[in-house]
């Protein structure tokens, strides 16, 4: 079943990515220029490789996502963006050191004709990199005119029809939300007068959402996660999703704890170690990018294990995380987890273990997936913060009236539903399966009861 109310995706959808000379960003664009001339499979990417269930179990209708939702073809994507640093897309591919030469250089020429625009960037931010490709400006505020300036060049040179602009850059320092984020009048005016609390990449999210394109942080940064550029968002009727992509140990996290939860096992410990040496583990060698990820990461297991509903079980653990750079391990990064829980009469038990993933492959396919979901989301005039992606994140914003949910296979429940919501079909609670006569109505349910 069809929706009418939803924009069929015509015409080259626009991908402007900050940081587009990281490791996450050119694996991502290698994967997908490797996919469009049939040398990889989308492995890890939900719109491409997933499936989606229709009605009862027993009629058997599993569609793939990307035939059951009108998504954007990856041949329709278009790729530019900025960065700090003067390079190529196979040079920055290169240096990333994630995939080998011989998958790069069948599509070298791809590669190389994106060349990153001079990105904004503030050191006090992220003060392990120093940029030697950046704009110039006279305030904040021209700066972010500098960048809108480049969404509509961008549109215009490459005849886009539709833009997505996601950040892939590096974690900046914590920032706590104060006065210049609480309105859109004082975030304009702190632009003008050049506030110190305002980093680089909410010059971004402004300028991308000022010119009606959604923005997607895929950091643990302040960013979009404020009232002044969600109240940009609400009036300009711009869909925004983040916070920090959620790879490798909250992953772990995010299946491992809603198992304790749903076995009522306690816990006493939870201690984290992680070691990486890519750029985003040089960057977070610094104690100020370091804060900001270790509130995306702590944030996980309260929110899971609900302390205040369980004190016996979750009321006082200890969680610790830590991040290590070590530059000989690269962009394959080992996460280390040991688990202390307990059981039946409080007898205790461990559980340990070692994710040696590959941060940038784990990475690349959510880059895709949160590309063309945004897309979808502003051609179903959907706006304001896209909660329902919260599958992807580390630290899912959520709007005010609601409460983050962390639990991975209720965030899949809830992204699924959604589609279906978007498509006219009946939402599936599972109930369905335990009635002999097929799908459920609220009506039957409390047949049923009686």
């Amino acid at each position: 079943m069809g929706n009418a109310t939803i924009e069929r995706p015509q015409g080259k959808l626009g991908v402007m990515i900050v940081g587009i000379n990281g490791a996450v960003a050119t694996t991502f664009l290698a994967g997908v220029m490797s996919i469009r001339k049939g040398f990889a499979k989308p492995f890890g990417s939900l719109t491409q490789m997933g499936t989606i269930r229709l009605g009862h179990r027993k009629e058997e209708k599993f569609p793939m996502i990307k035939d059951f939702v009108p998504l954007a073809g990856l041949d329709d994507l278009v790729f530019g963006g900025w960065d700090i640093r003067d390079e190529n897309c196979y040079e920055s591919a290169l240096n990333a050191k994630v995939l080998e030469e011989r998958d790069l250089i069948k599509i070298r020429g791809d590669l190389e004709a994106i060349r990153s625009m001079p990105g904004v960037f503030e050191r006090k931010f992220v003060k392990r990199l120093n940029g030697t490709w950046i704009k110039k400006g006279t305030s904040k505020f021209d700066l972010m005119e500098q960048l809108r300036d480049d969404i509509r060049t961008f549109k215009e040179a490459h005849g886009v029809e539709r833009m997505v602009v996601i950040w892939c850059g590096s974690t900046e320092i914590f920032l706590p939300a104060n006065g210049v984020h609480k309105k859109l009048e004082l975030f304009e005016e702190g632009m003008k007068n050049n506030s110190p609390n305002i980093p680089p990449s909410m010059l971004y999210a402004y300028a991308a959402i000022s010119e009606g394109v959604p923005f997607i942080n895929g950091a643990p940064n302040l960013t979009v996660d404020t009232p002044a550029i969600m109240e940009l968002a609400e009036k300009k009727h711009v869909p925004v999703a983040g916070k920090d992509f959620k790879t490798g140990q909250t992953l772990i996290k995010t299946v491992i704890a809603p198992m304790l939860k749903a076995r009522m096992l306690g816990l006493n410990g939870w201690f984290s170690s992680n070691i990486l040496g890519n750029r985003d583990g040089e960057v977070l060698d610094d104690p100020g990018s370091f804060k900001t990820k270790e509130e995306s990461k702590l944030s996980v297991l309260e929110g899971i294990l609900q302390p205040e509903l369980y004190p016996e079980l979750y009321g006082n653990f200890y969680h610790k995380v830590r991040i290590n750079y070590y530059p000989p391990r690269g962009d394959n990064k080992e996460g280390w987890d040991n688990i202390d829980i307990f059981g039946w009469m409080g007898y205790q038990m461990q559980l340990k273990i070692d994710f040696l993933c590959r941060d940038s492959i784990l990475a690349a396919p959510i880059v895709l997936d949160l590309i063309l979901f945004a897309d979808l989301a502003q051609r179903s005039r959907m706006y304001g913060v896209q909660d329902w992606l919260s599958f992807y994140f580390k630290s899912p914003m959520h709007t005010p009236e609601t409460v983050a949910e962390h639990d991975l296979f209720i965030q899949m429940m809830r992204l699924k539903n959604k589609l279906r919501q978007i498509m006219g079909e009946e939402l599936i609670t599972h109930l369905e399966d335990e009635m002999p006569s097929g799908r459920i109505t609220h009506r039957k349910l409390r047949k049923a009861v009686k």
